[in-house]
């Protein structure tokens, strides 16, 4: 795997930043002499010594009698027919073999655009020798071509002559960046002109005579940017090595490979051995190598080295933090650092005289042992990952449930312990006590460390289950003061109602709405309704938040009715609410207070709430209808039971589930129960609602099943009152398909 990730990062050049730090590292601390053979005459420039200057410097470099001259400076200011015998006589002196450099113009340029070649004319019989390279994305040079072919002609590269006409293998070579530039051996011009240079320094010697403020877009390993000459004495440099010639990355990445595959499997401490190898051969092993000619790149098996090393730590990370060494089952660090769902309990299981049944079992057994205990639990409460400390405590979380049912819940699943644990030869009792917490919107770490301090609460009372709720003192800015802050909310306007359309299917146009509550924290942010409304029915503030909504929302079915068209508005109820005794009439208070019509409001009752008073529930919900309200029963077909509901509950409209509706275009099952769900509804007397319509082919398909109302952020998203207005007096009657 690391291997392949390595080969990926080669192919998008990931590993690039790597090799060249490596490079420009290496390349600062190693320096080796320059060529002997080569000198540079630095410093030719017309406008400083005068094109006089220039013929008398050639004149006087070819009476040393250098090995060969390669002239190097701006020619082009000297064109045919201008009259200046002086250097062309120069030039026409030298020996045959002199040779004229043309550099590209550009990195990477190797076609006939990238060079400006001089005047024929003054080039004469002589040689020309060309200096182009290849540069790395930071525009470092790496290489050069041995020669290049430019209108059909092949030209020579410097570096290929300045080492007597050998190249690299495969036709490239690679700079020696080891080469300090500043110790190539250079002579200034005017030295040579004012006969203050010796000329016993140019004798036999390879003369590069090269102009001053000559620049190239090229940079060098390990040093500032230095004069372009020093890249073909340094190529130069690489060609005297004896085999000068480039592996790639693959050999290396291939060999780090092996001894990572290789070292699976073994002792700790033969793999850090084989680790320390592999690292020690990734950073050595290419410099040793250029020290033979040899380039081997070691980008991607550093690439692959660092891809290991992360994997290797992170895999270590995750076997010391998220497992326990017995039982490899996840820890409860590994909880403490989960997100807890919305609407979960957290349970933690103590184990009494767990280290005693330890200590009675070899070694190898005790993970099987929280295995077997852990696969008991899982049974029980249905969840998929139990975690588990070594101090024999095992915790999940769960749905949250009513205090009384949770509790039954766990009784019952005291009962799955009645049979011993057989553990090998071994056979245990066991004893299981649970801590509970139910505190929504506290940091998992604590909800964790709560539960684990109530179940070692519940063990050492004797008792079975065990509720602790001394850490809502750490959370009194919340947990404790959830009554005042909804009271604040409510009065500064945090707590808000956005009104969702609804659209009559038969008319095409808005028929009313639902009235949605909303709360933007001046700290925490906007809350999710789920998770304020499920405190605020923990915290007994869910009454005052529903007469609220209840009032805000006649406000504005008085106001939408103005309009002259029927609108309804749907409110919704809390399950713990069905059954009190107040509700009748304090639902009846308000709207008269309001001074709206009871027929124009529809109180949605969710099916899934779980009524606690069955009996008082449906009176009250028998008194509402009678007083005018409409009755809805939200989120058909998920819950408990929902024929049971639609056969009890003295409803008058259906309210289809999302999750069913968002399916009935692409799947059979789904359309055949909304389909029959819609039937079933009409012949009851009763209308449908479909909410979750998420586009137009689900619109369409519901209209044709005969589906009375819709809603959904297709057909308009929640909104404030003034907004929703807005809307709606532009909607009029208009079609589905302008919406």
């Amino acid at each position: 795997m690391t291997l392949l990730i390595a080969l990926l990062g080669w192919a998008v050049q990931a590993a690039d930043p790597l090799g060249h730090a490596y490079w420009n590292a290496v390349y600062k601390f190693w320096q080796a002499p320059a060529p002997s053979s080569i000198v540079v005459v630095n410093g030719v420039d017309a406008n400083e010594l005068g094109v006089a200057g220039e013929a008398r410097l050639l004149d006087i470099v070819r009476g040393a009698k250098p090995a060969r001259i390669y002239l190097d400076f701006k020619l082009q200011g000297v064109p045919a027919g201008t009259g200046d015998a002086a250097l062309r006589g120069s030039i026409a002196r030298l020996d045959p073999n002199a040779a004229f450099v043309v550099r590209s113009t550009k990195n990477d340029g190797f076609n006939a655009a990238s060079f400006n070649f001089p005047d024929p004319d003054l080039v004469g019989r002589h040689p020309i020798v060309l200096s182009a390279w290849s540069v790395n994305f930071l525009f470092f040079a790496e290489s050069s071509p041995n020669s290049i072919v430019l209108g059909g002609q092949r030209y020579p590269t410097l570096s290929t002559e300045l080492a007597g006409g050998r190249g690299g293998l495969f036709g490239m070579l690679y700079p020696d960046f080891a080469v300090e530039p500043q110790a190539i051996r250079t002579i200034p011009a005017r030295l040579l002109l004012s006969s203050h240079a010796p000329l016993e320094l140019l004798a036999g010697k390879q003369v590069i005579v090269a102009g001053s403020g000559q620049a190239t877009g090229a940079a060098y390993f390990g040093h500032q940017m230095p004069s372009p000459y020093a890249f073909d004495v340094a190529g130069a440099a690489s060609l005297e090595r004896p085999f000068p010639i480039s592996l790639t990355s693959l050999p290396l990445l291939s060999l780090v490979g092996f001894l990572l595959w290789w070292s699976r499997g073994k002792p700790q401490r033969i793999r850090n051995r084989a680790y320390l190898v592999t690292v020690g051969l990734v950073l050595a092993a290419p410099v040793a190598l250029r020290m033979q000619g040899i380039v081997c790149y070691p980008d991607t098996a550093l690439f692959a080295v660092l891809v290991f090393g992360c994997i290797r730590l992170w895999q270590k990370r995750t076997r010391k933090i998220q497992h326990t060494s017995a039982s490899g089952l996840p820890n409860m660090l590994a909880l403490s650092n989960s997100a807890l769902p919305v609407g979960c309990d957290v349970v933690v299981a103590a184990i009494a005289r767990y280290e005693e049944i330890l200590a009675t079992l070899p070694m190898e057994l005790h993970g099987e042992c929280a295995v077997q205990i852990a696969r008991r639990i899982g049974a029980g409460s249905g969840a998929a990952e139990i975690y588990h400390s070594d101090g024999g405590h095992f915790a999940w979380t769960e749905e949250a449930r009513p205090l009384d049912m949770q509790l039954s819940h766990l009784e019952g699943m005291r009962a799955l312990f009645a049979a011993p644990l057989q553990i090998g030869v071994n056979t245990f009792d066991i004893n299981i006590h649970f801590g509970l917490d139910r505190n929504e919107g506290v940091e998992s770490a604590t909800r964790v460390n709560s539960a684990l301090a109530s179940a070692n609460e519940a063990l050492a009372n004797g008792r079975t289950i065990e509720l602790f709720e001394a850490h809502r003192l750490a959370e009194a800015p919340w947990e404790l003061s959830l009554h005042a802050r909804i009271d604040e909310g409510l009065r500064n306007g945090d707590i808000w109602l956005a009104y969702q359309a609804q659209w009559d299917l038969a008319s095409n146009s808005i028929c009313g709405a639902e009235a949605l509550i909303r709360w933007n924290h001046p700290t925490r942010g906007p809350i999710a309704p789920d998770a304020f409304i499920l405190q605020a029915e923990r915290a007994g503030r869910i009454d005052a938040l529903t007469y609220w909504v209840l009032d805000q929302a006649a406000i504005a079915a008085c106001a939408m009715n103005a309009k002259g068209r029927r609108f309804q508005m749907s409110v919704n109820l809390s399950g713990q609410m069905v059954d009190k005794p107040e509700l009748v009439q304090t639902f009846a208070e308000i709207v008269a207070r309001r001074g709206v019509d009871p027929s124009l409001i529809t109180v949605e009752v969710t099916e899934t709430s779980g009524l606690g008073n069955r009996t008082a529930a449906i009176h009250n919900l028998t008194q509402l209808r009678q007083l005018g309200f409409r009755l809805s029963i939200d989120d058909f077909g998920t819950g408990e039971a929902s024929l049971a509901y639609l056969a009890d509950l003295p409803s008058d409209e259906l309210k289809l589930d999302r999750r069913f509706v968002a399916k009935i275009v692409d799947n059979d099952r789904e359309r055949a129960i909304v389909s029959s769900t819609i039937g079933l509804a009409h012949a009851l007397g009763q209308t449908v609602v479909a909410e979750g319509i998420e586009d137009a082919a689900t619109l369409a398909l519901l209209r044709s099943m005969g589906c009375d109302h819709a809603q959904g952020y297709f057909l308009g998203r929640p909104k404030p009152l003034t907004a929703f207005e807005h809307d709606y007096d532009d909607a009029g009657a208009r079609a589905f398909g302008h919406v």
